[in-house]
């Protein structure tokens, strides 16, 4: 029993010491749990707990040595843990190169490319390299801070100061850490509740006193713990307010304030590339290898490319492929640009929902760059794995771009998801219209007028949206002419030479640029979404030379996602002079086509009545005639009413029932924004939805005041979520802060379209409906009245359909 005593004490003795160093590991590994739910798996959460438990066991293992001599020898152990981390990293992410070159470029654009990554961000090492030293060195100096000078609740602050730089690195965009934060308050109260984990290094001070001294040392050492205790407990009483106020606010995105990898201004608009590319037809710029699962289906006659028509392309093979190397969405009148925001990602790309009535073919291919330059990196629609190249990635558009520049020699491999639309559903397929499509409608002021009248001559004879696209491919192709050495340009005066200039003069004739951008302006003239994109037509095996380059528009269509059209004219067609087939129509008729003038008739006598007849015989009463007058007034109006009714029904159901989830959710936030409007509180196009959400919050707290009679608010603390109970609610803000929730829905749609769930859109559809109701019953009876049936959302809606 005696020996057994000193033994139970030395193992108490070590537990009671290893709870403080096992907190401070815990805290620096919830500091990378913080951070890792924006991380693609759990191999930087790993990596960071390694660097938590390596400094903090280095220095306990070294707390008998002098301190100078501490810190060289974790930064070395730092060294060796941060190459490990680096090099499992690059194997994860599949980077070649030596793990020095891995090192230079981690250490170069760490970061940058941290700040930069696409969400969720692929543990690579310019990902993982600074949270990881950022771990060691705070679980570094925690341990020395705690253990060697005793002061367990400073050396908390190392740990605590890197989660809170986790929680701003992560910002807006993953759920908030309510679990983790709560587990790092409570394992830091663990470690500061644990009995003698408080003392120095050298021991209890107070063990080698008298009695009477050592309690009143300890005596002295408990106040001063029971004020410091107290002096906690007011700070958080204080404090406390402070910060719950603020739980349901929406953090900031470190994100906005820094640029991500751009194009070069020769990438900005290669659509110009395309007649030097032509100039010189045998320069090499690629060589592929493709490897197709399967044949793909027979494509539309619209977007068969003409030297593959007919062709028959054998299965595994890369015959009739389209390489694409930009999407152009943006047209000013002048230039038509990519307009992309690339974000760096990893071998994995983000995977989007491909249309409903399309299939889906998996193209694997092996891409080795020659004379190719620029950022742009060539692959074909849409790209899902990357190995061999780092890249950055535009999600709207599926498309890749390497931040250091192309070079010779460049190899890599991608794996693209091709899509293949039904061409069985063409024929009837509708467009989409609205905010989300405004984008890829827009028509820049200045088109020429015989631009507008082809437009519309093509559109009156062809209803159907895919009828007018290809009526203007037909038109295109059938009278106009392919040629090398025409000059570049496709501004809208380029464009009107382009169609309307003498043969003889070198009009009527141009590159793929000019026939690609042409479909694409009269497209949208005619109320069609279409787009520029620029590429390479090969057939999937050997050199890509620069004659194969070339660009083609498409045209969105629901269901069925982005068509190519190819406008081309097919191999030996003489094109027909445009005058045979269009004919402008004259703003004023010719002077002999002018109607005869009319001439007014004279005056005719007022009617006699009989002598002998009653009178008004002949004719209604005055009374009759207004009454009657009065009556069908009513009944229009009446009738106007009830119309309008119907349609603003039929809007709001259109928005929240029908269509897709993204476009459920979008259309749940329109439905808010015009309640705004309606309120009097209209927002503007340029506000961020979380800015948009504040404002709806405080509309309906004015508008609550002024019924009531308390007077407009500032703002105060929320509900949790719509009551519709009227103007007497529990707070001035109850009902509205779901709009919160509204706003991180959509935004999630714009960085996702393809991520939001059914669940979701009825979501957006029941906050919706519980805002506009609860802010359309603060308002006044006579304005509810007319809350219902104002036209403005249709006119609103109309606008968004209508081509700008």
């Amino acid at each position: 029993m005696g020996r057994g005593t000193p033994v139970v004490t030395r193992v108490v003795r070590v537990l009671r010491a290893a709870v403080v160093p096992a907190a401070l590991i815990g805290l620096t590994v919830l500091a990378g749990v913080a951070l890792g739910r924006v991380y693609a798996g759990d191999l930087l959460t790993w990596l960071v707990g390694g660097a938590a438990a390596g400094s903090v066991l280095v220095s306990v293992a070294a707390r008998r040595l002098p301190s100078w001599l501490v810190a060289p020898v974790s930064v070395a152990a730092m060294a060796g843990w941060t190459l490990l981390s680096l090099r499992l990293a690059a194997d994860h992410a599949e980077l070649p190169g030596s793990l020095l070159e891995v090192t230079a470029d981690a250490a170069r654009n760490g970061i940058p490319r941290l700040l930069t990554a696409m969400i969720p961000v692929e543990p690579a090492p310019d990902t993982v390299l600074v949270p990881v030293v950022a771990a060691w060195l705070a679980g570094l100096a925690g341990a020395e801070v705690a253990l060697r000078a005793g002061r367990v609740l400073s050396g908390y602050l190392p740990a605590a100061g890197l989660y809170a730089a986790a929680l701003y690195a992560v910002g807006p965009n993953a759920e908030p850490a309510v679990g983790p934060t709560v587990a790092f308050v409570a394992v830091a109260a663990v470690g500061l509740a644990a009995p003698g984990n408080a003392a120095p290094a050298g021991g209890d001070p107070a063990a080698d006193l008298a009695p009477r001294v050592r309690a009143a040392v300890r005596l002295r050492l408990a106040a001063s713990a029971t004020l410091g205790v107290a002096l906690v407990v007011g700070l958080v009483a204080l404090i406390g307010p402070l910060v719950a106020g603020q739980v349901d606010g929406r953090p900031v995105d470190p994100r906005r304030y820094v640029e991500p990898p751009q194009v070069q201004s020769l990438d900005e608009n290669p659509l110009i590339r395309i007649s030097g590319w032509a100039l010189r037809p045998e320069q090499k710029l690629l060589d592929v290898s493709t490897k197709r699962d399967g044949a793909p289906p027979a494509p539309p006659d619209a977007a068969a490319p003409d030297d593959d028509a007919g062709a028959e392309p054998a299965a595994g093979t890369g015959a009739g492929v389209r390489i694409r190397l930009a999407v152009l969405s943006d047209y000013d009148g002048v230039t038509w640009r990519v307009g992309a925001t690339y974000r760096n990602a990893g071998r994995i790309l983000p995977a989007a929902t491909p249309p409903e009535a399309s299939t889906v073919g998996t193209v694997r291919q092996q891409i080795t760059v020659a004379d190719l330059s620029g950022r742009l990196l060539p692959a074909v629609a849409t790209p899902r794995e990357v190995s061999g190249a780092r890249v950055a990635y535009d999600p709207a558009s599926g498309t890749l771009i390497r931040p250091e520049g192309l070079t010779p020699g460049l190899r890599y491999e991608v794996t693209s998801a091709e899509e293949h639309p039904d061409s069985n559903l063409l024929g009837t397929a509708n467009v989409p219209a609205g905010d989300e499509v405004a984008r890829v409608l827009r028509v820049a002021d200045g088109v020429p007028d015989p631009m507008r009248k082809l437009a519309a001559q093509l559109a009156e004879e062809n209803g159907a949206p895919f009828a007018r696209a290809l009526a203007i491919e037909q038109f295109l192709a059938e009278h106009y002419r392919v040629v090398a050495d025409a000059p570049s340009g496709h501004a809208y005066p380029n464009l009107g030479f382009f169609l309307y200039g003498p043969r003889n003069g070198g009009g009527q004739e141009g590159t793929s640029e000019q026939f690609a951008a042409a479909f694409a302006v009269l497209g949208r003239l005619s109320g069609l979404p279409t787009r520029v994109v620029v590429g390479f037509r090969t057939g999937g095996q050997g050199p890509v030379l620069a004659g194969d380059a070339y660009a083609w528009p498409e045209v969105l269509f629901d269901g069925l996602g982005w068509v190519p059209f190819d406008p081309l004219p097919r191999p030996d067609n003489e094109p027909r002079p445009v005058e045979e087939d269009f004919r402008p129509t004259p703003d004023d008729p010719p002077p002999s086509e002018a109607p005869a003038p009319t001439v007014e008739p004279s005056a005719s006598p007022e009617p006699v009545a009989a002598p002998d007849g009653p009178p008004g015989r002949g004719g209604l009463s005055t009374p009759v005639l207004v009454a009657g007058g009065s009556g069908g007034l009513l009944l229009l109006v009446g009738a106007l009413l009830l119309t309008l009714l119907a349609m603003r029904r039929s809007l709001t159901r259109s928005r929240l029932v029908q269509g897709d989830p993204g476009r459920r959710i979008a259309g749940a936030w329109q439905e808010v924004t015009d309640a705004l409007r309606l309120a009097g509180r209209p927002v503007g196009d340029d506000l961020a939805a979380t800015e948009v959400a504040g404002h709806a919050r405080q509309a309906l707290a004015d508008a609550r005041a002024s019924v009531t009679g308390d007077g407009p608010t500032a703002g105060g603390p929320t509900g949790s979520g719509p009551t519709g109970s009227g103007p007497t609610g529990s707070g001035p803000t109850d009902g509205a802060p779901a709009v919160d929730e509204l706003a991180a829905l959509l935004n999630q749609v714009g960085f996702a379209p393809a991520a939001a769930t059914p669940e979701q859109a009825a979501r957006a559809a029941e906050v919706a409906t519980a805002y506009v109701t609860t802010l359309r019953t603060a308002r006044p009876w006579w304005r509810r009245l007319l809350w219902s049936v104002h036209p403005s959302p249709l006119r609103r809606a109309r606008a968004n359909r209508s081509p700008q």
